[in-house]
């Protein structure tokens, strides 16, 4: 018997006729870039977050760079990131012709650490991202409060968060601007690559959809240099009909979490994650620590368990960054050294995996 990282068809076996059937509308319509899909669904994921304004673009790396163009920030900018993320989170930063900060995760968790911020912020520091990683918000109110002192825009980065909650408030309504990506392993994901920027702040809403649009906002007519990222109908479409479903699914992923935590509670030589106080996870992925990663890794293999490595390179020791002077980050280093996300998909029977990890504990 073997348990798969993720299973995509389980979600989408109760939704198959109804996207079958949206395929066929959207077909037979004949209208596929920015037509009366992309509006439905721009306006029913914005009162979903709870904010007035959504724009739907290509993909979340592109959503992330369209929030930061939008806000004015480029060449000579610096802007706060976590140093354990997924890189989109720094590209978006350098595509833009800004500088990432790199400031590392909070001891107890994953996310950014709002108490060593402050020391990071020089006069050239005009925004903070913070990421909501693995599906958990980070700590909104206390890096509202860092971006307030100090004149600063405050972005979320929700890629991994879609319906999560911080003190009652979805991701997508905590910040100046939110970045969210469709991709199809998301707890809200296209059949293709998709992404959407929500907002509170009309003003930057209408930057963004001009900027999406080759800079335009009446055709032929281009006052800035934008960019050709848009989300498409069919894309849009089936979004409509997952989003319907997402609070039962993510409802689905903290069972099989809540079932992990219970059982690998007193596992040797595993460090599970933690959630801070009032917020709703909602698990994009179950990330443990282990010093000895690979060797768990290659029993949970030998027993049929696929495991994946979110991420296994820091952004600062990577190629496109490994030679612009960053501090050595070692606490970044050491994490991701030992992170490995176990299976999560809702539907998963967890029980072999906790089996697994508890014959093969190290």
């Amino acid at each position: 018997m073997t348990t798969a990282f993720l299973d995509l068809g389980t979600a989408h076996t109760a939704c198959r006729e109804e996207l079958q059937a949206t395929f066929a509308r959207v077909l037979d319509k004949g209208h596929f870039i920015l037509g009366e899909e992309v509006e439905a669904f721009e306006a029913e994921f914005a009162q979903y977050c709870g904010v007035p304004h959504c724009i739907g673009v290509g993909n979340g790396l592109d959503a992330l760079l369209l929030i930061l163009r939008a806000m004015g920030i480029g060449p000579g900018d610096e802007v706060i990131v976590p140093a354990h993320t997924f890189i989109a989170t720094w590209l978006a930063v350098t595509q833009c012709g800004a500088r990432p900060v790199a400031v590392e995760s909070q001891t107890a968790g994953y996310n950014i650490d709002p108490a060593r911020i402050e020391a990071a912020i020089t006069p050239r520091t005009r925004a903070i991202i913070a990421v909501h990683l693995y599906g958990e918000p980070a700590d909104m109110d206390a890096l509202q409060a860092i971006a307030d002192r100090h004149g600063l825009r405050l972005i979320e980065d929700a890629a991994q968060a879609h319906g999560a909650r911080y003190k009652g408030r979805r991701t997508g309504s905590l910040a100046d601007a939110a970045a969210f990506s469709f991709y199809p392993t998301k707890n809200l994901g296209a059949l293709g690559d998709g992404g959407a920027v929500t907002t509170r702040d009309p003003a930057l809403a209408d930057s963004i959809r001009q900027l999406r649009n080759y800079g335009s906002r009446i055709k032929y007519q281009h006052d800035v240099a934008g960019y050709n990222t848009r989300l498409d109908e069919l894309q849009a479409a089936l979004l409509r009909v997952k989003l319907r479903q997402l609070d039962t699914l993510n409802a689905a992923r903290q069972q099989v979490a809540q079932r992990y935590l219970e059982a690998l509670a007193d596992t040797p030589g595993l460090r599970l994650p933690h959630p801070a106080g009032l917020v709703e996870h909602v698990w994009h992925l179950f990330v443990i620590r282990t010093p000895q990663r690979e060797q768990l890794a290659a029993a949970l293999g030998a027993r049929g368990i696929a495991t994946m490595v979110h991420y296994p390179t820091p952004c600062h020791l990577q190629g496109v960054y490994r030679n612009d002077g960053y501090p050595a980050l070692q606490a970044t280093s050491t994490l991701c050294g030992e992170v490995l996300s176990l299976p999560m998909w809702p539907g998963l029977d967890p029980e072999p995996v906790i089996q697994a990890l508890q014959e093969a504990s190290l």
